[in-house]
């Protein structure tokens, strides 16, 4: 199997009136040419690394025996060795010969640098008379501009209009698949051209409202769908793979020219999600039109009055237990998050991987961007937890009030022992609780503590801490440290 494939222009064409022998996207006579309007069906899976996997069914008429087969409106991105035609009326005897994957399009510039070493005839107009002159040149350079050489001399620029004796076979219009085959017999076949490419992207979105209380949230799920293949998808079955696949990378991709997006939204039509192997997948129940540059939005998932937990969260580090610091931190930021289960009515389904934005409507009813948050893949009857920010009214003061090393029995132990004062205030009109979280390094023991602590890990110490309204509460605790 072999491929052509297209150089990135260093610079532009010249402004160049062309004139050609052949109409444009003409295709050579013996070609078979399937484009668009012979397309019965076609669906498109796409996953979440800019990877699809497009199923183009068409109805062609072959000619019995060799076939020289252009099949257009390709991706232009098409990851051609992934390629793969198959005859759905007769299998039997169909056979592929050789597949070239154009999508050098055609354009001035591109025209000039396939005739370098041919000849083009110039034409030049007197502004006096009006009269026309031609005069046969070669192309010799086409590189920071055009060099000409004439029977007498060599002229650099574009000194009129060039005419062109045709189109080069490999210079497409559109990216074109030619594909040479052996069809056993005549007539009207029915087609189906599978292939991988890039261009094709998704990615879910979701938008939540708090309630008044910040205890429960509605939720609406969106998917994201982006085509920048440089083709378009007209009424597609869409189908959406949620999960990390593994793909083998090539060590210097190619270079694609990106596309300017449009935005469009589609009609709220939930998708429906089934297992596939070890990831999900999610389908569109009605077909869709993926347009060229365009993106999209689609429903995934609706769900109201789901129940949420509001914390605050001040969480330490492991490396002031190993040498003396003093102050730690003045006005340390308290974290906010909120959290809810993956269950319930309108929930309870696999979510992919996305960015929760979080709303929540003010006094005068006016929904306010309150933060956000990534949300992994994330299976039924999960907890989502999500950091919306740091509280405003809610600080702390953390010093270090003792620190020393301890005798060791062994020659390369060291235990230390170093005690701390943590001072949360409040300035809200409410009282909260603030889980306080401490990473212990080391095998460690809690010494004194002026609260109690829970083991949350190995290596993590946890207080929840209730801080008056308008007021503070103090922590104070010794731990001793054993590297």
């Amino acid at each position: 199997m072999s491929k052509r494939i297209t150089r990135k222009l260093t610079h532009a064409g010249c402004a160049l009136a062309l004139v050609l022998a052949l109409p444009v996207g003409a295709a050579p006579q013996d070609e078979t040419v399937s484009t668009a309007v012979d397309q019965s069906s076609v669906a498109v899976t796409i996953y979440n690394d800019n990877l699809a996997l497009v199923k183009d069914a068409r109805r062609v008429k072959l000619a019995h025996n060799l076939n020289q087969l252009a099949w257009r409106e390709v991706s232009a991105q098409m990851r051609p060795e992934t390629a793969q035609l198959r005859n759905l009326t007769q299998p039997a005897g169909f056979r592929l010969l050789e597949q070239n994957f154009d999508f050098d399009l055609l354009t001035p510039q591109k025209l000039l640098e396939k005739y370098a070493g041919r000849e083009v005839m110039v034409l030049r107009t007197n502004p006096a008379t009006g009269a026309e002159t031609r005069e046969s040149a070669t192309v010799l350079s086409t590189q920071n501009g055009v060099i000409l050489k004439f029977a007498d001399r060599i002229e650099t620029g574009a000194p009129g209009r060039l005419a062109f004796s045709g189109v080069p076979d490999t210079l497409r219009d559109k990216p074109t698949l030619v594909i040479s085959l052996v069809s056993p017999a005549q007539g009207q076949q029915n087609l189906e051209l599978s292939y991988l490419t890039a261009g094709l992207s998704w990615r879910a979105d979701y938008v939540a409202e708090l309630n008044a209380a910040d205890n429960a949230l509605d939720l609406n799920g969106w998917v994201t769908l982006t085509n920048q293949s440089g083709t378009a998808y007209a009424n597609a079955k869409l189908q959406l793979v949620a999960g990390d696949l593994n793909r083998v990378r090539e060590a210097m991709p190619q270079p694609r020219a990106m596309m300017a997006m449009a935005e469009k939204v589609a009609d709220a039509v939930e998708m429906q999600q089934e297992s596939l192997f070890e990831y999900h997948l999610y389908t569109l129940q009605r077909p869709t039109t993926l347009a060229e540059s365009q993106t999209k939005q689609v429903a995934l998932m609706t769900a109201t009055q789901v129940p949420v937990k509001k914390t605050f969260l001040l969480e330490g580090a492991p490396y002031y237990y190993s040498a003396p610091h003093g102050e730690i931190g003045q006005k340390l930021k308290v974290g906010v998050f909120v959290d809810f289960q993956n269950k319930g009515e309108g929930l309870g389904i696999p979510l992919p991987k996305g960015v929760i934005r979080v709303y929540k409507k003010d006094s005068q009813g006016n929904a306010q961007f309150v933060g956000e948050d990534r949300l992994d893949h994330t299976p039924k009857n999960e907890t989502v937890r999500l950091k919306l920010g740091d509280a405003f009214d809610l600080t702390a003061d953390k010093k270090q009030t003792i620190f020393q090393k301890l005798p060791n029995a062994g020659r390369y132990n060291i235990t230390t022992e170093s005690a701390y004062q943590i001072v949360l205030k409040n300035a809200k009109s409410e009282a909260v609780i603030v889980t306080v979280r401490e990473p212990m390094p080391g095998d460690w023991s809690m010494i004194s503590e002026s609260q109690p602590h829970t083991k949350r890990a190995a290596g993590v110490a946890e207080w929840q801490i209730n801080v008056p309204a308008e007021g503070r509460a103090t922590l104070d605790y010794r731990v001793r440290v054993k590297y």
